[in-house]
């Protein structure tokens, strides 16, 4: 399930060609990230009360097409293995559809205490979440 969300491009987010600037690009996909999972029902302070959160280990940017202002729609899909780390994969596209931006993370979950990344993050991740699914995760059983 790939999950969406609309940002308006802001003036102060486009460079002096009139283009929006590298780091806007990753601002809004972690936006969409964080917006995904408070969606799925994760609360960002249960995580901290848990002494876990996420982290960013790569990041890569692919940009398409020219993005100069209006709105950007940025999608969020995530992928899981059996590792430590997860994939994240977003898609920018403007009102016309047209890909502008596509942004691939590599994340995990770290355990605040250890500062080790944890084993099986889809599993803490699936506990914490009313809709799993948004995460790409199957629903909880039992």
């Amino acid at each position: 399930m790939t999950f969406r969300v609309t940002i308006a491009v802001r003036a102060d987010d486009l460079d002096v060609n009139g283009h929006v600037r590298g780091p806007a690009y990753l601002a809004y996909a972690d936006h969409a990230r964080w917006t995904c999972v408070q969606a799925a029902g994760i609360d960002p302070a249960e995580l901290t009360a848990r002494r876990i959160g996420p982290v960013n280990l790569e990041t890569t940017v692919r940009f398409r097409r020219e993005l100069r202002g209006g709105e950007v729609e940025v999608g969020c899909e995530f992928h899981w293995g059996t590792g430590k780390t997860s994939r994240v994969t977003q898609e920018f596209r403007i009102s016309d559809g047209t890909l502008v931006a596509e942004v691939e993370s590599v994340s995990g979950l770290l355990d605040l205490d250890r500062r080790r990344l944890v084993a099986d993050p889809g599993s803490y991740w699936r506990e914490l979440a009313a809709r799993p699914e948004l995460l790409g995760l199957a629903p909880k059983t039992g």
